[in-house]
């Protein structure tokens, strides 16, 4: 559905010549990988108590899977990991798992019911990552993943740098792991993938298996969420994420993001719920530490928020009929309270200073033309002079100056 009183976007996204091309699921699977690969990110630091606090938030939001950390890392981790595997989510609690025994015997000890695990996929990794024989990486990927079928637990293989893989070799790997695995990730570990590339692997990898395919895109190119769709819409049935895109390098697919295109551009249905994106998105931005930028979509202070004076006349005039003329998708759909808000600056116009003389209490209708535009030109002034927005504190100064030069 292309519009509703939350949103309006592009029809071209549901009509048959686009869709019919597309291999979509129904529903699509959420893995969140915040507190593992969103930590890795430089300088992110979550401690036990946040790990728990976030788990919490994710599986309150609908999450499908909570990837909780590597239990390797360090005993703060274990003990994080296994506390929140003893919360009791409704989210399948997971650990990041290298292809190495005593790795799934910590996943083990943490009692979580699944491992995330390594699967080398490119021989160059192999040589210059690894640095290991081709065949001795793949024999300790099969040990460990039989390993962890045997204990019971769930084990969906994490093909790192598939997408710069040669797809023999990759062949190669996923053959000799079918038995012992429950879902296959394609990971574009660098983030050097196109999403026409991303389409293609996707429908190879799945002639290569019956097994569920994921995706793990990365941002270095910031087509971490274009990725992510293309995936999706060539049969992948699981994309992981993180809140707000933190992760290694330029990040991950934004979870926000990724969940919004899913269900409003794709029409495929999450189990996350909407309106809790923007309280755990401010969540993680707290305990990261990493501050959002102004623009970021959905998350950020900016996209409900106008100052160009023609938008904010369209916005006016739109607002009691239909507010999702200007603003693809309303704030409350996501949880934001505040609704729109008009901004005054540099760009803006009479339109934005009828709306806060309102906002200030005073009638516009008694502030003559030439007033207005007064107030107008001082507003824009104050702006450049400023260099940013001006609060409705200096608005009613200028006010107030204009209007005792105007009495004088």
């Amino acid at each position: 559905m292309w519009s509703s009183k939350f949103w309006f976007v592009s029809p071209l996204n549901f009509d048959d010549e686009v869709r019919k091309k597309l291999e979509l699921p129904e529903r699509v699977v959420i893995h969140d990988t915040t507190l593992r690969d969103g930590e890795q990110q430089a300088g992110v630091v979550f401690r036990r108590d946040e790990k728990v606090r976030i788990a919490t938030a994710l599986d309150e939001a609908g999450v499908d899977r909570i990837e909780a950390g590597m239990p390797s890392v360090s005993r703060d981790d274990f003990d994080a990991i296994k506390e929140i595997a003893k919360l009791g989510l409704k989210a399948r609690v997971m650990a990041f798992s290298r292809c190495l025994k005593q790795d799934v015997d910590l996943a083990i000890k943490a009692e979580v019911p699944g491992v995330v695990m390594e699967l080398p996929s490119s021989k160059h990794i192999i040589e210059y990552g690894y640095r290991i024989p081709e065949d001795s990486a793949i024999k300790m990927v099969v040990e460990a993943a039989e390993y962890a079928k045997k204990h019971g637990l769930f084990v969906t293989l994490l093909a790192i740098d598939s997408t710069r893989a040669d797809y023999e070799f990759l062949k190669k790997v996923v053959n000799s792991v079918q038995d012992f695995m429950d879902s296959l990730t394609i990971a574009d570990t660098f983030g050097v993938a196109s999403p026409f590339a991303m389409e293609y692997l996707t429908k190879q990898v799945k002639s290569l298996t019956k097994k569920p395919v994921e995706v793990h895109p990365h941002n270095d190119f910031g087509l971490a969420v274009a990725n992510a769709l293309a995936a999706v819409a060539s049969g992948a049935s699981a994309v992981h994420v993180t809140v707000n895109g933190i992760g290694e390098r330029a990040g991950n697919a934004a979870l926000e993001e990724t969940v919004l295109a899913l269900e409003l551009l794709l029409g495929v249905r999450t189990n996350v719920k909407l309106d809790k994106l923007y309280e755990l998105s401010k969540l993680v931005e707290q305990l990261s530490g990493v501050k959002l930028p102004p623009h970021k979509p959905i998350v950020g202070d900016s996209p409900f928020r106008v100052e160009s004076g023609m938008i904010a006349e369209w916005w006016i005039s739109a607002r009691e009929v239909r507010p999702t003329e200007v603003f693809p998708i309303l704030p409350e759909l996501v949880g934001r309270k505040g609704g729109i808000e008009i901004v005054l600056g540099k760009k803006s116009g009479k339109t934005n200073i009828v709306e806060a003389l309102k906002e200030v209490g005073i009638d516009s209708s008694k502030v003559s033309t030439e007033k207005l535009v007064k107030i107008l030109l001082e507003t824009k002034f104050y702006s450049i002079l400023k260099k940013g927005s001006v609060s409705r504190e200096e608005f009613s100064m200028i006010v107030k100056k204009v209007i005792s030069e105007e009495t004088r």
